[in-house]
């Protein structure tokens, strides 16, 4: 899995490292029960603060994309690629919601914001 920070980016480093690791799920890069590198060895490979990446980590055990295990480190989480709950849906929604504001005020038509949420390039 290869993780890139820009510190030049509006989005905080604990979510630019969030995102990554769940793109990594989202794509298969990333398999159930595979171990994640300690926090102290991933803020030391990426030469980030160590807290910053235990707040990534707990941001993702919050949401079930990983397990933290006392003493064992972090794993992918057994169910990290699930059926999403009422509420996970929801929440999608409501995230997603302002980009689409946004895009509509830019005249992206239905056909281009969808194509843009499934990755595609026109």
């Amino acid at each position: 899995m290869y993780i890139e920070i820009n510190d030049q980016s509006e989005i905080p480093i604990y979510l630019q490292l969030a995102n990554q690791i769940i793109q990594a799920i989202a794509t298969g890069d990333a398999l159930p029960y595979e171990s994640l590198p300690s926090g102290r060895a991933l803020a030391g490979d990426l030469g980030i603060n160590m807290h910053t990446v235990n707040k990534a980590y707990h941001y993702l055990e919050d949401k079930r994309f990983i397990q933290v295990l006392p003493k064992s480190g972090a794993i992918i989480h057994p169910e990290a690629i699930r059926t999403a709950s009422d509420e996970e849906r929801e929440g999608i929604r409501d995230r997603l919601q302002p980009i689409i504001d946004e895009a509509k005020c830019l005249k992206l038509t239905d056909e281009e914001i969808y194509q843009l949420i499934k990755g595609e390039k026109k």
